[in-house]
């Protein structure tokens, strides 16, 4: 891939991404101070010893938006590979398989969204014991709802091309079917997808902790930033809006790469097809 074919679009993202997971990997290193240390008075303005200014209980903000972003880019990651792992094979699954199966899954599927996710979430972790691993869970499950659906419909298409019939007659089975036949000719839209259920999972987890049930303090999150200093823009003060900036930057950046990534391998497709 030569560099300069990238857009400046492209590498914006690219960039700005790499920004924020190299933040993530070496919080400790790049904070100044730790995550819940009080270090001065209370919201207090930017200076020269707290870039960002502290938050509602003296605590350094920058300090605090980057072990947030540790937490919410680990935990909208991990959601996501559970989101997409569950919900494209169980889409592709459905669409080899067909009949029954179909049926049962689809219509799963069907009920789990009828329900407003955010309600579903907040039902759902009021009743089970708190913890990571019960919201990573349950961000991934409701979404995979999501990811079903389009692999599914990806699936069904690619199920009745010609070189698939063909594997289908070798003898190749089902799953061999999934993996080396219709999972590569799904992956550019699915890539797609990947960057937009990615952004989806971090403003999942800012809701849920803006109402409560995300991550608990003293851990920092962007959506947990948003709640303890919201009270402060009465005052005019935009602590709350620093993370609330934070999440729509990443937003903007992933999209710009998946969108990208998505015109990149049509084009490859195109030109393959025009040989």
């Amino acid at each position: 891939m030569d560099l300069k074919t990238i857009p400046i679009s492209a590498w914006i993202g690219i960039i700005s991404t790499t920004c924020f997971v190299l933040a993530a990997i070496f919080a400790p290193l790049i904070a100044p101070y730790g995550m819940a240390e009080v270090v001065g008075g209370v919201w207090e303005p930017m200076s020269a010893t707290h870039w960002l200014g502290t938050d509602n209980l003296g605590r350094d903000l920058f300090s605090r938006m980057i072990y947030g972003a540790q937490t919410t880019l680990t935990i909208a990651a991990l959601a996501t590979l559970v989101s997409f792992t569950t919900g494209s094979l169980l889409g592709m699954t459905a669409a080899v398989v067909g009949g029954w199966t179909d049926q049962i899954l689809s219509r799963f599927v069907d009920l789990l969204m009828s329900i407003p996710t955010l309600i579903f979430a907040l039902v759902v972790l009021s009743v089970l014991p708190p913890g990571l691993l019960t919201l990573i869970l349950v961000m991934g499950v409701l979404d995979a709802t999501r990811v079903f659906r389009l692999s599914r419909a990806v699936a069904v298409d690619v199920n009745v091309m010609d070189f698939v019939e063909a594997a289908k007659l070798r003898g190749e089975g089902r799953w061999w079917i999934i993996t080396r036949e219709i999972l590569p000719n799904a992956l550019s839209t699915l890539v797609a997808e990947l960057g937009l259920r990615f952004i989806f999972m971090v403003l999942f987890l800012s809701a849920l902790s803006f109402l409560g049930l995300g991550i608990q303090p003293p851990q920092a999150d962007w959506g947990g930033m948003v709640k303890e200093n919201k009270d402060g823009i009465v005052f005019g003060i935009g602590a709350a809006l620093i993370p609330a900036a934070a999440i729509a930057l990443l937003a903007i950046s992933v999209n710009l790469i998946a969108d990208w990534i998505l015109n990149r391998t049509t084009d490859l497709k195109g030109g393959r097809g025009g040989q």
